[in-house]
């Protein structure tokens, strides 16, 4: 498909810049087969069925942007793909100034290695020491925020703990799986007394996420691979919540893409560990997943594309134009939407 028929008009003061306080305060956008409702996060345990299943991502984002420079140029990096307990894929800026083999000296005693560029002009970034690389982060880097956040204002304090979901427990992420940071312990003894069940996966989100799509057809864009894993029991138990009549209702695209990676070629979903670069646009037919809470997503980008898959292109496009129309806050730190097919 072409690329611009998934291109719309986001006004500027659309974007969110800080989250809503507390979290679960925040507006959602039910759209329920072409019907589209205002509600509110918190009534989530009224929207959904005794039965049905919410799907979380348990991955912690890391301090993954880092600030250095080699010689006198300064060189900016953003981690992205772990290959190793030493090595890891980052996007380069001032990247023209950085050879192979070159040194970055990233500040507070933390030094990385260029040691390969590639294809996509991406550098494997090989970190000096013993230290963890996890802890050398901690000293050096801060919170990776998407640009149309961090071109706004600067990363602080708050960030830390604002752009991590109350889910967060393995280390690997450079941005969050944004759907739940709107979930609260509030909110989810609400879901449990509703008789909602709750289930988590693990997908490493990639800084790719915020790559725009360059290609003008869909069937040349290539999506970066990210690394997930669902554990035999928990793949049990979804399966079962279906088998029983129940919805699975993935949080965020995240959680999708990985129970729709673990579903390909299979009668229902398998146990999963690996690299997923799944690419879903209309067309796709879902094989794991109910319905899909989300945020509010880029114009072009392969996460309106995904919700199209879902919802149908039109009936998104309405969705949004209503969401801009209503004053609905957009992206990472935005507003939510609920899409039941």
């Amino acid at each position: 498909m072409r690329v611009d028929a998934f291109d719309f008009d986001l006004p500027p003061e659309r974007i969110a810049l800080r989250p809503a306080r507390p979290r679960d305060a925040a507006r959602m956008l039910v759209v329920e087969g072409e019907a589209i409702r205002d509600r509110g996060v918190r009534d989530l345990p009224s929207l959904l069925r005794a039965g049905d299943c919410l799907v979380f991502n348990d991955t912690r984002v890391i301090p993954a942007q880092l600030e250095g420079k080699r010689g006198d140029a300064k060189i900016g990096a953003t981690l992205h793909k772990r290959i190793d307990l030493r090595r890891w894929q980052a996007f380069v800026r001032n990247a023209k100034r950085l050879r192979v083999g070159e040194t970055v000296d990233f500040g507070a005693g933390v030094e990385a290695v260029a040691e390969e560029r590639l294809a996509d002009g991406s550098f494997i970034l090989a970190f000096a020491g013993d230290e963890p690389v996890e802890l050398l982060l901690e000293r050096a880097g801060t919170m990776p925020l998407p640009p149309y956040i961090a071109g706004k204002r600067a990363t602080d304090e708050a960030d830390r703990s604002d752009y991590q979901t109350m889910f967060a427990e393995k280390d690997g992420a450079v941005a969050a799986p944004t759907a739940a940071l709107h979930f609260t312990p509030a909110l989810l003894a609400a879901l449990d007394a509703a008789g909602i069940a709750t289930e988590t996966l693990t997908l490493h989100v990639g800084a790719g996420t915020f790559l725009p799509v360059k290609a003008d057809d869909t069937d040349d864009h290539v999506m970066h691979a990210e690394w997930g894993r669902i554990d035999a029991a928990t793949a049990g138990r979804l399966n079962a919540v279906r088998a029983n009549g129940g919805r699975v209702i993935a949080v965020g695209t995240t959680s999708l893409r990985l129970l729709e990676s673990a579903a390909q070629g299979h009668d229902g979903i398998a146990p999963f560990e690996g690299d997923t670069a799944i690419f879903i646009t209309p067309g796709y037919r879902f094989r794991a997943i109910d319905g899909l809470m989300t945020n509010f997503h880029l114009p072009r980008s392969t996460l309106f594309m995904l919700v199209s898959a879902l919802m149908g292109l039109e009936t998104m496009q309405a969705a949004y134009a209503h969401a801009i129309g209503h004053d609905y806050r957009f992206y990472s730190y935005g507003d939510a939407s609920l899409l039941l097919p």
